[in-house]
């Protein structure tokens, strides 16, 4: 038994994204489209007098009909994934008070996606890329708690100037900061990392990023101060209905070389039960 064993846990959710009253180029829909071409979540677009232009809104099918999820600007679904690339996260991003992902795309939670990287898709990966720092940032504002983070080798920490900054923000508060991977690098003694290395294929194969709030819930939050990236202690606000005190973990599995299968979830239960495994078995 291994990590791959979680990959069946989630029952796939009806999602679907729909690009209302859009004035942005041909292009943009199209690269939309393209980045969830092969997953369970189908794209369209709409007109609707009810809502503004170059709006997103993510709908889920229930037994009463599809309901809506979240809505995003499509600006915003474009400045975070559509119009970058995988290169703007390890060389920056490392302001996590103002970094922010779109709610359509963390609202995704609970849905099986197949991924393939670069050279085959410079697009599909860089979902994960995105929603593993959605989860950085989430770890950092709460303060708190735990975060658990796989990079397949530590020397990724050391190579990727914004990842390596990420990490040193998020270990600088009381969260418990764990990183895996083959043991290629060892940060300096002075350093927050709790580091753990190993050779199996847990190891070798998983990417996963879990962040568990402390019992009784987060002690304080770390918001944005409208415009530094110091943070201050502040009343525990929700952002697109998730709390800084809830757990949320992404757990994907490198099945064959550049091919990723996994999901991202906001089930207590479940995330309890994937950082037990990482805790007892790396």
């Amino acid at each position: 038994m291994g990590l791959d064993s979680f990959l069946g846990a989630i029952d796939a959710a009806s999602r679907s994204l729909s690009v209302v009253n859009r004035s942005a180029p041909d292009p943009v829909q199209r690269m939309l489209e393209t980045t969830f071409a092969d997953q369970p979540v189908d794209v369209d677009e709409l007109s609707n007098d009810t809502r503004g232009d170059d709006v997103v809104v993510l709908t889920e099918q229930t037994p009463e009909g599809r309901e809506v999820v979240a809505t995003s600007p499509l600006e915003v679904v474009m400045n975070t994934v559509l119009l970058v690339n995988s290169d703007l996260y390890k060389t920056g991003q490392a302001n996590l008070a103002a970094f922010e992902l779109p709610s359509v795309l963390t609202r995704l939670d609970d849905v099986p996606f197949s991924l393939r990287g670069y050279p085959e898709s410079d697009k599909e990966k860089l979902l994960l890329v995105a929603i593993s720092r959605y989860i950085e940032r989430h770890a950092w504002r709460a303060g708190d708690g735990r975060l658990r983070s796989s990079f397949q080798r530590l020397s990724r920490i050391k190579d990727e100037r914004g990842t390596r900054a990420v990490y040193q923000k998020v270990a600088s508060t009381d969260v418990q900061t764990h990183v895996y991977g083959i043991p290629d690098w060892t940060p300096s003694s002075n350093s927050d990392l709790l580091t753990h290395g190993g050779y199996t294929e847990d190891f070798y194969d998983s990417w996963f990023v879990v962040y568990t709030p402390p019992e009784g819930g987060p002690v304080g939050a770390v918001e944005s101060d409208g415009g530094t990236d110091e943070g201050t202690p502040s009343d525990e606000r929700a952002i697109d209905g998730v709390s800084p005190g809830q757990p949320v973990a992404l757990l994907a599995l490198e099945t064959e070389p550049k091919r990723w299968e996994g999901y991202w979830t906001f089930r207590p239960s479940l995330v309890a039960d994937i950082d037990r495994y990482i805790s007892r078995n790396m």
